[in-house]
């Protein structure tokens, strides 16, 4: 198997910061780059973030559901945020302590429900009453 070259880090430094609210510029840079749909950013100390982690703890449904359409790979927290119940059940039924990791620049579960409004609602009240 042929090792592709890393990405260019400013590249995928520009891809995660734009994730947090611009829709234009992360279509553009993704068109340019597809395989920036799962770069991850580290802003030190191993706060590593990737373009769906920036759009899930900002409540940027749009962002996420367009990276998600090319590939990102799901997690806990974008689920969160997009109101998906059902995954967050079954992640914690098996990992029940995931529910206190912390998300991107240490952002807990419960925030990125929070930010996901309505949509979101029975993902907050169930992670309101997990007991774990």
């Amino acid at each position: 198997m042929d090792r592709k070259p890393a990405l260019e880090s400013k590249l995928v430094e520009e891809f995660v910061g734009n994730a947090h609210g611009d829709f234009a510029r992360v279509k553009e840079l993704l068109e340019q780059e597809p395989a920036l749909v799962n770069a991850a950013w580290d802003w030190g100390g191993g706060d590593f973030e990737t373009a769906l982690g920036a759009a899930s703890h900002m409540g940027n449904r749009q962002i996420a559901n367009f990276l998600l359409e090319h590939g990102a790979r799901l997690d806990i927290f974008a689920a969160a945020m997009l109101g998906d119940l059902e995954v967050v059940k079954a992640a914690l039924t098996v990992y029940p302590n995931a529910v206190n990791v912390p998300g991107p620049h240490g952002i807990p579960l419960i925030a990125h429900a929070e930010v996901g409004g309505e949509e979101a609602k029975a993902v907050l009240d169930y992670l309101k009453s997990f007991k774990g």
